[in-house]
């Protein structure tokens, strides 16, 4: 089964590796979620935030 790639020259998406203009085609999706996540802290800081302001918490 083919999965859709995105090229990194020039945004269009194929299901080859390699682009018509020459490009590297990579998968669009984002990375899987890690346990490890350096940055996961800021984030909930950032929403909590965000949730205090609108009242949610």
């Amino acid at each position: 089964m083919k999965h859709i790639l995105k090229c990194q020259k020039c945004s269009k998406y194929t299901l080859s590796e390699a682009c018509s203009c020459g490009g590297n085609a990579v998968s669009p999706k984002p990375p899987k979620y890690s346990p490890e996540d350096k940055y996961a802290d800021y984030r909930r800081k950032v929403k909590e935030g965000e949730w205090k302001e609108k009242g949610l918490l």
